[in-house]
């Protein structure tokens, strides 16, 4: 299969630029899927580091200095909006260079939603639009879309008064298991990493945190002191934003991440992040979380003060290797990609065949959404759960229309 996938016009799809998770998703997609055998067409900043067939720069260093002028995005959070100079120089400079290369049926995939919408308009007919992961409440552009977990799905579709769609799907973010380290002997502190924005709950980190006389590791862009009342705890120490090694290092040595978003979390990658190092989380009981965090297996899911500290108090109960195990078999690349290649091929199959009645004759299973749960967990699992997913495994694509 063909796509041409259109990164953020605001940012660099470089391994640096991991305080933006949708900047990851474009860099992540492209490695998966061109290692998958697909041919990927990356659009986007000149100074891009990706895995990909062809890398075309629409943007570079000139063009978002025009449109943001210097500012260190480490510290502040990023600029962007759909109308200013970087977002219309990407999609004009993407539109010609997308017509040297469309083919009938290719995929353009919009990972910032309306912002990339113009460029699949400028082939009607010929492109075949996906929003291929949405994190975010917005109005979906695409007559195709992926959702990063059914609670974004359900209230994307309950805010816009939109019915269920056969062809969308719900298929989780995917991570790369070479970018973590496995510890199972944390040091003695928690960590925090994210935006350092109210919402996200930092504050209740920082409390809990103090309430049983923890240290707290906090990561992130923003201004922590403005959010504990000017002074930062001394329990606390804000250590700003993380480079990629740096950030590995902090998750695989933390007792326990804390992700106590107030906010409906449509996914919450930090939390997946930390699994796959072997670190359990403790999160609010709401939006991604509920269905990614596995209440008493991956860690803890909380709703008051009490359950917070207790959770805290008694992380150590929950295995380390099952939060690896979680995050492997259900969240690497090896095998997300068999789930973005069966829902493509089913795409492919409505869109430019019978529709619905679409006939697949060679199919031999059909378990893309089945969920491995850790071995000796609670909960149910398949007896080979434990190894399936850790390398991809070529003879599962066999019916896989390529």
């Amino acid at each position: 299969m063909r796509f041409h996938v259109f990164a953020l016009p605001h940012t660099i799809t470089r391994k640096d630029y991991s305080a933006c998770a949708f900047t990851q998703k474009v860099l992540k997609f492209c490695k998966m899927m061109t290692e998958r055998g697909h041919t990927i067409y990356h659009y986007g900043h000149a100074d891009s580091e990706v895995i990909c067939t062809e890398h075309i720069a629409v943007t570079d260093n000139e063009v978002l200095e025009k449109a943001y002028g210097v500012y260190d995005w480490k510290k502040s959070f990023f600029k962007h909006d759909c109308g200013d100079y970087a977002h219309c120089t990407f999609r004009e400079r993407a539109i010609i260079e997308v017509g040297k290369r469309v083919q009938k049926n290719d995929f353009a995939l919009c990972f910032w939603g309306y912002a990339h919408q113009a460029i699949f308009e400028a082939y009607p007919n010929i492109l075949i639009p996906v929003e291929p992961g949405i994190g975010c409440p917005n109005k979906v552009c695409t007559p195709y879309a992926v959702y990063e977990s059914y609670c974004i799905m359900n209230f994307v579709y309950g805010k816009f008064d939109k019915s269920p769609h056969f062809y969308d799907a719900v298929i989780p973010n995917y991570f790369d298991p070479e970018d973590f380290d496995y510890c199972d002997t944390p040091k003695d502190y928690f960590l925090f990493v994210g935006r350092i924005i109210g919402s996200k709950g930092v504050e209740l980190a920082v409390d809990m945190t103090k309430r049983i006389g923890a240290k707290l590791l906090v990561a992130g862009q923003g201004n922590l002191a403005s959010l504990c009342g000017g002074t930062i705890p001394d329990h606390v120490t804000h250590i700003g934003y993380v480079e990629p090694n740096e950030r590995r290092e902090l998750m695989k040595n933390a007792k326990a991440l804390i992700a106590p978003t107030y906010y409906n979390e449509p996914f919450g990658g930090v939390t997946i992040e930390a699994l796959f190092s072997g670190t359990p989380t403790i999160t609010t009981d709401w939006g991604g979380f509920a269905e990614n965090n596995l209440h008493g297996v991956t860690g803890y899911r909380c709703r008051n003060m009490e359950q917070f500290t207790w959770a805290c108090k008694n992380i150590d109960k929950i295995s380390r290797q099952d939060c690896r195990d979680w995050a492997m078999n259900n969240f690497s690349l090896a095998r997300v990609g068999l789930m973005y290649e069966e829902y493509f091929s089913h795409v492919l199959r409505v869109h430019d065949g019978a529709g619905f009645y679409a006939e697949n004759p060679d199919r031999t299973e059909l378990d893309w959404m089945v969920r491995y749960y850790p071995t000796g967990s609670v909960l149910t699992h398949p007896s080979d759960s434990e190894e399936m997913f850790l390398q991809p495994d070529a003879s599962r694509l066999n019916s896989i229309t390529q």
